[in-house]
Order: structure tokens, then sequence, then C-alpha cells
């Protein structure tokens, strides 16, 4: 299956190769989207648990509501405490690998860009607009 790109003067053949680096730049492109999407979630889910900690710092109850699913229980404030820390570890951890496949990510796409446009020039677009 032979194609044909180039909008600018000069035709330059497509290989099955080029094909598959192209569309693995769309993939992790839309990977990376999602990541981005991810990520956000993960930080704000980490300020809530921060907020939550403060507050149950200053409260004076000694049961306190914490929602589990879509329910409040009454449970003892210091094992609210201990749910809230393994939270914000588990929060923590899953933000450092979202993190470390972002970087990977962007590392794979700058060095298919580098293939890419070494081939072909202005002929084809890899940048967001």
């Amino acid at each position: 299956m032979q194609q044909k790109a180039g909008t600018s003067g000069s035709e330059v053949e497509v290989t099955w190769e080029d094909q598959q680096n192209i569309n693995k730049f769309g993939r992790l492109n839309n990977r990376l989207h999602e990541l981005n999407d991810e990520i956000k979630a993960a930080k704000e889910k980490c300020e809530n648990l921060e907020d939550a900690s403060n507050e149950l710092i200053l409260t004076d109850e000694e049961i306190v509501r914490f929602q589990i699913g879509e329910v409040f229980a009454h449970v003892p404030k210091e094992e609210v405490e201990s749910r809230i820390e393994k939270l914000q570890e588990e929060t923590s951890k899953n933000l450092e690998k979202l993190e470390e496949e972002k970087e990977s990510i962007v590392a794979q796409m700058a060095e298919l860009k580098k293939i890419l446009y070494g081939k072909f020039k202005d002929s084809i677009n890899l940048e967001e607009d």
C-alpha cells in the first residue's frame, strides 16, 4: 500500500514503516491527553485529602463522619486519620507513576517527531494547534 504525502511541491513516499510511526505518534498523543486528565484528577484528590486532614486536626470531636462510597458513616477520629494517611500515600504513589509514564511518552513522541520531521519536513504537522 503506497501513499503519497506532501503539500509543498515535492512528493515524499510514505512507507509502511512511516505509517506505523505516524499511527504510534497518534496513539501516544491520545494517551498523553488522557494522562494529563488523570494527573489533574490525582492532584485534586491529593489537595482534597490534605484539606480533609487539616480539618480533622482542627476538630474536637472523637467521632467524625467519614464518606464511604455514597454514605457517610460515624467513625472514630483516629481511624479516619489513618485512612486519610493511607489514601494520601496511595494517591501520591499513583501520581508519581502517572508523571513517570507521561515523561516516557513525551520522550517517545520527541523521538518520533525527529524521525518523521527528518523525512517529511514541512509535509507533516505533529504539533498541537
